[in-house]
């Protein structure tokens, strides 16, 4: 690998407005069933599958990654798990695409358990996942989506968490982090409402070696830091449908 490879891109020459319209066409590419998708130039130390090896699934999503902070915590809190970004923003996902490259050639063997794809986890998260597949899943600081009208676009909604109830394991956590009260009232009300969703105490949540850095790791967690604002958080455990019990 070159010394240009293995130098880590400048956040500066991939700024992009802060959101996007999750109801563009954004061109995506995605495969029609999970069974199609193709992870191997994501995770090319993991597959294919060598032989007398089990073959490793992604557990852990980031919904809305922005530069990749959480990942990188991730890759190294959970070394035995693979995580992926989901980023709808071509040049924050080129970014972090560009930055993981360059950390696996510094660190040789490392960062090999994480990755990012620019896709619209609204539309098309269940092409991707299997029933139960998912063991986290994070929102953090996603777009608030102010005005009344613009609502049906929050990333938490009924309709959309009746498809992360379907990949996320039971048993898995749902992290969401906003430093919007409205938001953080919005989403809880939401997953309270939800029968497959129980939130955790406060306590049970500060047990959970991720969530520091579902507060920290974020380059928006960081500025709300630095700006001495508040940050509410909210984790939820998926459990048993209680009709299928």
């Amino acid at each position: 690998m070159s010394e240009l490879e293995a130098k880590l891109p400048q956040k500066r020459y991939f700024r992009q407005r802060a959101h996007a319209n999750p109801f563009s066409d954004h061109q995506l590419v995605y495969p029609a069933k999970p069974s199609e998708m193709d992870w191997t130039k994501h995770y090319p130390q993991f597959y294919p599958v060598k032989e007398g090896e089990v073959q490793k699934r992604v557990e852990f999503a980031d919904i809305g990654c922005g530069y990749g902070g959480l990942l990188m915590a991730l890759s190294t809190l959970y070394p035995d798990n693979l995580s992926v970004g989901m980023e709808i923003r071509t040049k924050v996902q080129n970014y972090v695409f560009e930055r993981i490259k360059a950390m696996r050639i510094q660190e040789p063997g490392s960062y090999q358990n994480i990755s990012i794809m620019r896709m619209n986890a609204m539309k098309f998260l269940p092409n991707f996942f299997e029933k139960g597949q998912l063991k986290k899943i994070f929102f953090l600081f996603p777009d608030p989506h102010f005005k009344q009208r613009k609502h049906k676009a929050r990333i938490i909604s009924q309709t959309l968490l009746a498809e992360y109830a379907f990949t996320l394991a039971v048993g898995g956590i749902l992290y969401t982090i906003t430093d919007v009260k409205d938001l953080h009232l919005w989403m809880a009300k939401h997953l309270d409402e939800h029968p497959l969703f129980k939130r955790l105490t406060d306590e049970e949540c500060e047990q959970d070696p991720v969530t520091e850095h579902v507060r920290t790791a974020t380059e928006e967690g960081k500025k709300v830091a630095r700006n001495e604002g508040d940050k509410f958080l909210a984790c939820y455990v998926r459990i048993e449908d209680p009709l299928q019990v």
